[in-house]
């Protein structure tokens, strides 16, 4: 990656998938040597009806299963922004994360409107044909919204121009 830029304060959309690490490795490319990331995980709102109640049959049962989920995210939200912080420090940037819930790009304009960033990272939607879950973000929304440049690291899995 050959970039010429730096930000001072960059907020960083990221949460663990192959194409928001290429993000991650972005940000800190971008970053000013004494830069500033805000690393942000959105938790999208669709999870709330991934609790499959149509055989969850009592309100017992469909708590417990919310619990465990809410559980397992919280684990994985963790131990990611844990790894994401371990690299910044390393680098010797500062470092601060932020969990959020509802529909990433709400989420986002949300936060880069609150904080005065000089830079958003986030990574490109996943291309067709590698496994993964389709992206919520929607990107005409968060480029409309936006008021500081925006960057968006291809994902590792496209192809950069080459023939095939």
């Amino acid at each position: 990656m050959d970039i010429d830029m730096q930000a001072r304060r960059i907020l960083l959309a990221s949460h663990g998938t192959p194409g928001a690490r290429a993000a991650e490795t972005a940000a800190f490319a971008l970053s000013a040597p004494d830069g500033q990331i805000h690393h942000l995980v959105v938790v999208p709102d669709f999870w709330k009806g991934m609790l499959g109640d149509d055989w969850l049959n009592n309100a017992a049962v469909h708590v417990r299963f919310g619990r465990y989920i809410e559980g397992q995210l919280e684990r994985e939200i963790v131990a990611h922004a844990e790894t994401v912080a371990a690299e910044a420090k390393r680098r010797g940037f500062g470092y601060h994360c932020e969990l959020s819930f509802g529909k990433p790009a709400e989420c986002l304009l949300a936060a880069a409107d609150r904080d005065g960033f000089d830079l958003v990272v986030i990574g490109s939607p996943r291309p067709k044909g590698v496994p993964g879950l389709r992206s919520r973000l929607e990107l005409d929304v968060l480029a409309k919204g936006l008021t500081v440049p925006l960057w968006i690291e291809p994902h590792p899995g496209r192809n950069r121009g080459g023939s095939q």
